[in-house]
């Protein structure tokens, strides 16, 4: 039994992007102090906040590989396999742009960090709902060639960035950190840090190359396919891959408002199905994927497909070992894996890292969040589980323990 979440946990040892409204990401502004803005704004929106009443699949997305199951199942035809109409799927280039939108009903199906359902439901009411895992592993930390950090303990005196306080790679980050002997904090960028301080801020996914290339930050975590871009564009080095710490850890979840799948199970059902089958797809087709999803297949993302392929596909247990950034070659994991079981050990530990974890903002809403409550309350394993019986395939992603697929333990080890 876990003490940071009480649930079942092994710990082992210790392109050019640009804000699609122009302005800082105002979920990040509220957790820096403003949450009465849009949290009263999105709790208008509880009983009427989803897209139009028809049947018409609208996806909202970021470009990042965290995306791959929705832009497969529109690219491949699977949601026209169920008999859905789905629109092409609208690129988002940050969350904030796009929990307002999927807020007022622009969109009826989107993917977020697991940790943003867990914040607008809890602290906002707002009724979304996560229906699925979009994938498992798939970010991670790269660090600039000349910062001579070659391990988390190196990060004392330097300025790291976040692609979001509520975000599954502030929680790893932060737990690396504290592991490590470095205590993380959130200051100006060039307020003095002491020796075994890390300063983190929060940076746009499409920023962070440039920024790490231009020395305004040390380092960053983040999806693919940034840190491949990193490694590629920026004189970045892998670090440590995220999956390496926390073994086929969520990311990025697939949701949807409770209110759309109370009223139309049957098209919710459906929809799930095509989801499930995309992820099957993905898990074995990951270079034919990464081209399909590049800027030199069908444009899903504005990144060529060498940058892609190597963010879907490159986990040399060698190169990577040998460079510190892989750990346990053992735990025979990929750079990103698919599966969509929503495993509830893993949002247990979700809710009771986010208390472990330095956010900016009062973040007093957590403290009274029961993790087993959580874990039923704001996830529908339902339909998902309806449609891994229908696409049993899912069961041969390396990610899953075919003995017992739909239960796990969770493994963090440093």
């Amino acid at each position: 039994m876990c003490s940071l979440c009480g649930s079942d946990v092994v710990h082992g040892g210790d392109e050019e992007m640009t804000s699609l409204f122009n302005r800082r990401q105002t979920l990040d502004m509220l957790a820096a102090g403003g949450l009465a803005a849009l949290g009263s704004w999105l709790g208008g929106f509880n009983s009427a906040a989803h897209a139009a009443d028809d049947d018409v699949v609208r996806i909202g997305y970021l470009p990042i590989t965290d995306a791959t199951a929705l832009l497969v199942a529109h690219a491949k035809g699977f949601f026209k396999d169920e008999g859905l109409t789905a629109e092409r799927p609208t690129l988002i280039r940050g969350w904030s742009p796009l929990v307002e939108a999927f807020a007022a009903g622009k969109f009826n199906l989107v993917h977020l960090l697991k940790p943003i359902p867990v914040w607008m439901r809890y602290n906002n009411n707002f009724p979304v709902k996560i229906m699925a895992w979009a994938h498992t592993n798939g970010s991670g930390v790269v660090v600039g060639k000349d910062t001579g950090v070659k391990s988390f303990s190196d990060l004392g005196g330097k300025q790291i960035a976040v692609p979001f306080w509520y975000s599954m790679h502030n929680i790893v980050l932060q737990y690396a950190l504290r592991k490590s002997g470095i205590t993380p904090v959130i200051r100006a960028q060039g307020e003095p840090l002491a020796a075994n301080e890390c300063n983190l801020q929060v940076m746009a996914p499409p920023d962070m190359p440039a920024g790490l290339a231009a020395k305004k930050i040390d380092g960053y975590i983040v999806a693919e396919p940034f840190n491949a871009m990193g490694e590629i564009k920026a004189g970045g080095r892998m670090l440590r891959f995220t999956g390496d710490i926390w073994k086929n850890h969520p990311c990025c979840v697939l949701c949807m408002h409770e209110e759309v799948i109370t009223k139309k199970a049957e098209w919710t059902q459906k929809v799930m199905n095509a989801l499930v089958r995309a992820e099957i797809y993905a898990s074995a087709n990951k270079a034919e994927v990464a081209k399909l999803l590049s800027k030199d297949g069908e444009g899903y993302l504005p990144l060529p497909a060498p940058v892609i392929e190597r963010a879907m596909t490159y986990y040399d247990a060698g190169a990577y070992g040998e460079a510190g950034a892989i750990h346990h070659p053992d735990w025979k994991i990929g750079r990103i894996d698919f599966q969509p079981w929503p495993y509830p050990s893993a949002t247990k530990l979700i809710v009771g890292a986010m208390n472990e974890t330095v956010v900016g903002g009062d973040a007093t809403f957590l403290k009274k969040l029961d993790p087993e409550f959580v874990a039923k309350d704001l996830v529908n394993y339902e339909f998902v589980r309806n449609a891994m019986l229908k696409h049993p395939e899912w069961k041969k992603d390396p990610s899953v323990n075919p003995s017992d697929p739909f239960n796990r333990t969770e493994v963090l080890a440093l």
